[in-house]
């Protein structure tokens, strides 16, 4: 006998249609699998056989195929398991088999029959939901992740039994509970109310967390750069649901998701300068994404900057510019998405106390080697450049200008605006604006147009700085509830770019 049934596949971030197709006939017993399949999807032969038995099924003695259609797509992972053990009893007339062909199946089986999670619930959902299908029937685990595609009915199965109940016109098990969200405002950590005598610098964070700005802290060790970039996760927005989707698609993919409800937090990833390029961008291995990919929507913070490798720092190019990553092997190709909020904080030289000069020790030649490790192009796609000075023991007792809670109101008033600003666009913030759109939603007034001018012809910024430089100012004036852009606004953007503020200077 014949039977069919739906599952779908990882292809990245995405989930691809398989049709599993059992075929019975007599024979010497064997249960083969064809397809493409890789080592997990193969060794589904052994735990689908004991979950039937111990699920009080029978297991038929005859010839077993099982393929898995289209047979060049690659198939991985073991989610193919609750498929093939119902596509089976189905084949053997155990179970009816007319609901196989509407209703996706996605779930590992143990050896006792019960039903696990498996990575990529979420895309697997989204798929569903596209191809038409009436229910997709996975693990309670990962039931909750599958409700937040709005429309898609869920069975719920914690054991192969009540899997075979659904197919059968019966319910499903409960559906969980629901997991409490994540606060829209965090309840512990870090308060940018820590941070004193860098006014400064605290201005120039909220700045890049309105416009989802990339940024560079500059300054010697111990002046606070580290403890800046910490508290930004603390004035950042909660995430759009459109962006809290997106997240956890990543994450579920990677299975790197906790819980099954809607994310509010933003990703904050801070990996170490010794990180590899592939483990940074991604591309180990099939399916395997890197730190720019699981910071999309949010932040990737690079401290110590100038230790980082140089062919590393050179392959975020890519991500800062266009908001993805390409990612090509011999045998495979994928984009992700990776518009993320680049953070970077490094010393002003190799011993750290450049411009304080009866510290700093480097020779000329130190300077150079130091600043050739950040290359401009990289520097370039850096929006702010904050010089972190030192505190003197005065400063340090002064109020702090800012608590989290207030910078954050100001973010999400900025953010508001330029989200209605931007609707028809199809973005959320100032950064991800491009040429065409600058020109439509910003004017500067005769100042601005005159500063602009000016820069122009000193030669200190490029093309693409003179964008960015623009973006940063159309930021300022939200934050100051303007509409039109003025000469304050490009001024002060100005100082903030990295090819202005380096230049002089005696490092990077």
């Amino acid at each position: 006998m014949l039977a069919r049934a739906r599952t779908f596949t990882l292809e990245g971030l995405n989930a691809r249609a398989v049709s599993v197709e059992i075929d019975i006939r007599p024979g010497l017993p064997a249960f083969a699998i064809v397809g493409l399949a890789d080592a997990a999807v193969r060794e589904a032969r052994d735990r689908v056989h004991a979950a039937l038995l111990n699920s009080g099924f029978q297991f038929p003695a005859r010839r077993i195929t099982a393929n898995l259609a289209p047979a060049d797509v690659p198939k991985i992972g073991p989610g193919f398991d609750l498929a093939l053990a119902c596509g089976i009893l189905a084949a053997s007339g155990q179970i009816p088999g007319e609901l196989l062909d509407t209703h996706a199946l996605f779930g590992e089986l143990s050896l006792d029959g019960e039903v696990r999670a498996c990575h990529g619930t979420l895309a697997v959902a989204e798929a569903t939901k596209k191809a038409g299908l009436a229910m997709i029937v996975l693990s309670p685990q990962r039931a909750r992740e599958a409700t937040l595609v709005e429309g898609l009915p869920v069975g719920v199965v914690e054991h192969l039994s009540s899997a075979v109940r659904i197919l059968s016109g019966g319910a499903g098990d409960r559906l969980p509970e629901p997991i409490c969200e994540q606060p829209s405002t965090p309840r512990h950590g870090p308060d940018l109310r820590d941070v004193r005598g860098q006014d400064q610098a605290v201005q120039a964070l909220v700045v890049a967390a309105a416009g989802a700005h990339n940024s560079l802290l500059s300054g010697s060790p111990g002046t606070g750069k580290t403890m800046l970039a910490g508290r930004l996760p603390s004035i950042l927005p909660p995430l759009e649901r459109s962006e809290a989707i997106e997240v956890m698609r990543i994450h579920s993919a990677t299975g790197k998701l906790t819980g099954g409800g809607l994310l509010t937090e933003r990703p904050f990833r801070a990996p170490h300068h010794s990180i590899t390029t592939a483990g940074l961008i991604g591309g180990a291995r099939r399916g395997w994404v890197g730190e720019v990919v699981l910071a999309h929507n949010g932040v990737l913070f690079l401290d110590e900057l100038s230790e980082f490798a140089r062919p590393t720092l050179e392959a975020l190019r890519q991500p800062l510019e266009d908001g993805r990553v390409s990612i090509v092997r011999a045998r495979h190709s994928a984009v992700y998405p990776a518009r993320f909020m680049l953070i970077a904080a490094t010393n002003p030289c190799p011993c750290g106390y450049a411009g304080e000069r009866e510290r700093c020790a480097c020779r000329e030649a130190d300077l150079a080697r130091h600043r050739r490790r950040l290359s401009g192009p990289l520097l370039d796609r850096i929006d702010l450049l904050v010089h972190v000075e030192r505190t003197t023991a005065d400063h340090l007792a002064d109020e702090p200008p800012l608590s989290s809670a207030q910078a954050r109101e100001r973010v999400v008033e900025a953010r508001q605006r330029q989200a209605r600003r931007l609707r028809a666009e199809g973005v959320l913030v100032n950064a991800q604006m491009d040429a065409p759109m600058l020109r439509r939603h910003l004017k500067l007034d005769r100042q601005g147009e005159q500063i602009m001018a000016r820069a122009r012809e000193r030669g200190l910024l490029s093309a693409r700085g003179q964008h960015r430089a623009l973006r940063v100012a159309r930021t300022l004036a939200d934050l100051q509830g303007r509409e039109r852009v003025g000469g304050e606004q490009i001024s002060r953007a100005l100082a903030l770019r990295p090819e202005v503020g380096l230049s002089g200077r005696r490092a990077a």
